[in-house]
This record gives C-alpha cells, structure tokens and sequence, in this order.
C-alpha cells in the first residue's frame, strides 16, 4: 500500500491516506455500466486498434496515463491545450516532442461522444487505455476504478517540476515517487513499464558518454543511433531484450548495465533497490503482480469526482 511510506511526514502522510481513501471510494469499475454499457468495450477496440498499427503506441499510452496522474492527479490536464488563461503541460520539459497518443485519445472519444455523449471523462479514458496497452503487449490487467472527472485547467509549472527526470538519482526518484504516496518497491515496479517503448537520444545521450557504469558493448551499440552532437529525436528502446512485449527483461538488462537511462541504472547501483531489481529479474510473475498494484494506486491519485470537475466533450478544451 502506498500509505505505508515511512519517508513520508506522519501528518501529511495520515491526510494523504484519508484523501487517497476518500477518492476511492467514490470510484467504481461498473460507473458506466449503465450510464454507457458500451464504454469499456469501445475503449479497447481503439487501443488494440492502435497497438495493432504501431506496438510502440502501448508504452506511449501507458506513459500518457502515468504523466497526467504524476501532475495534480488523475484529471486529464495533459490533453488540454494552450488557452489564454493557462499554459498547459504538453511543453514541459518531459512532454514536448516526446509524450504521443493525443490523436488515439481523440479517436476513442469521439465515438464515446457518439454512443453516449457527455458521459465518459477523458481522465477515465487514459486510465483505461493504459491498462489495455499493457494487455495487448502481453502484460497483466487490472481492475480499474471509474468515475473521474475532468480539470478544467492545466499547470506547466507543476509539469515541469513533478514528472520524474531521467538524469535522477536513486535518492531522488525514491524522494519523487515518495512526494506522491508511493514505496519504493511501488517504484521499482512502476519503473518496470521501461519494458516497453522507446526513449530520445537527448533523455540518454548523459548516461551513454559521461558514466562509467555502462556496459562497453551496450554503449558502442547505442554509438550511432545516438551521436555526441545531434540527432535528439533519435530512439532507442528502453529494453534492448523484447521492447514491444511486456515481460520481466527490462530488470535483466539493468543487472547487466544496460538500462537505457541514467535513472533505469541508479535501481541496480549497489543501492537499496538492487534486491528488487534481482526479485524481478528471477520472478517474473511476482512483478506484474506488483506492477499491476502499483497502476491501482497510480490511477486513485487525487482523482476529481462529483461537482469537482467536468465531462470534457472535447479532451483537448474544457467545454
């Protein structure tokens, strides 16, 4: 449970846990059973759709989902554009040029809008096709807990200053995850979604000239793709065993310093995670065990219910 984080202020910590606890139970998995039976079934066809022309689309997906929840919770503020009154969180540092699926997202909302306008939120919508990615490229699922609503703003700042970066350490990404109700075991596992998708040449290129805990062979690999200067755009998967698949690789590689980012490493470093990094490695069933947990508590971050927000017609504005 992520309310037993012991580097967590015990106040702070007892109104985290009632928040968390108080949104939970506002939120069910039949909200749309009868408001819109089809919405589930239309949500999965979209994404498997997705998936189908371009597997990489799952870890983006999935990465969609874990960015909009990391900044002011589980609201969709991530899909909305600029406006004059705010400016969102599509060019934050770890979203510009980088974070993909808006236009899946669109697709899947414009047939819910059609089948059962003003019902589904879009913050349920990213909550759902994460979990459906992960499914489709081979992983576990989840029970997820529905009624959402969605923000009617956005915050670059908060973007900026809450998405984990890749140059982190282990101390921070433990500080990180922490701020957010999280262990460190439900980071660990969370992190496991590097199993899937692909990272730009600017988020490693840090990690692949400047540190010597890098396997030789791995690093001369990346040489090319990824030069000194230039080519920024240029991906790598973040899991050089099976990036399309979800399995249990991506903590194998890290056991041979091949994590693709300075961050992937600092789990396997001689620091306190090394043992669930080798858990993971050896038991794969105990990892998506704890991944799938882990996205639980993922998608009950401060969500917004009732009156607190709003049932987007169009994700990208607020109606």
């Amino acid at each position: 449970m992520a309310c037993e984080s012991s580097s967590v202020k015990p106040v702070y910590l007892l109104l985290l846990c009632f928040l968390l606890g108080t949104a939970s139970a506002q939120l069910s998995s039949t909200f749309y059973s009868k408001s819109c039976p089809s919405a589930l079934r239309t949500i999965k066809s979209g994404v498997s759709s997705a998936v189908s022309s371009e597997a990489r689309m799952g870890a983006s997906l999935l990465r969609l989902h874990f960015h909009d929840c990391f900044v002011n919770g589980c609201d969709a503020s991530i899909l909305l554009d600029d406006t004059t009154n705010f400016t969102g969180e599509k060019t934050a540092g770890a979203n510009n040029n980088s974070i993909r699926g808006y236009e899946v997202i669109d697709t899947i909302k414009s047939h819910l809008e059609s089948s059962c306008p003003g019902v589904v939120s879009c913050a349920d919508i990213l909550a759902i096709a994460a979990r459906d990615s992960v499914v489709a490229l081979g992983g576990p699922s989840w029970t997820v807990l529905l009624g959402r609503r969605d923000s009617t703003t956005a915050s670059l700042t908060d973007a900026n200053s809450d998405i984990p970066a890749p140059t982190l350490s282990l101390s921070d990404l433990i500080t990180s995850f922490s701020n957010k109700g999280f262990t460190a075991k439900e980071m660990v596992a969370l992190s496991g979604s590097h199993t899937i998708g692909q990272a730009r040449c600017t988020s490693f290129r840090t990690r692949l000239y400047n540190e010597n805990d890098i396997n030789a062979t791995f690093a001369t690999s990346l040489n090319a793709n990824c030069p000194s200067s230039g080519g920024d755009n240029n991906l790598s998967p973040l899991d050089t065993t099976s990036p399309t698949y979800f399995d249990n690789a991506y903590f194998k590689n890290l056991q041979t310093q091949k994590g693709l980012l300075h961050s992937d490493q600092q789990l396997f470093s001689g620091g306190s995670t090394d043992a669930q990094v080798n858990t993971y490695s050896s038991n794969s069933a105990t990892f998506v065990t704890d991944f799938a947990n882990a996205m639980v508590t993922m998608g009950n971050l401060s969500p917004l219910t009732g009156s607190s927000g709003q049932i987007r017609k169009n994700c990208r504005k607020v109606n």
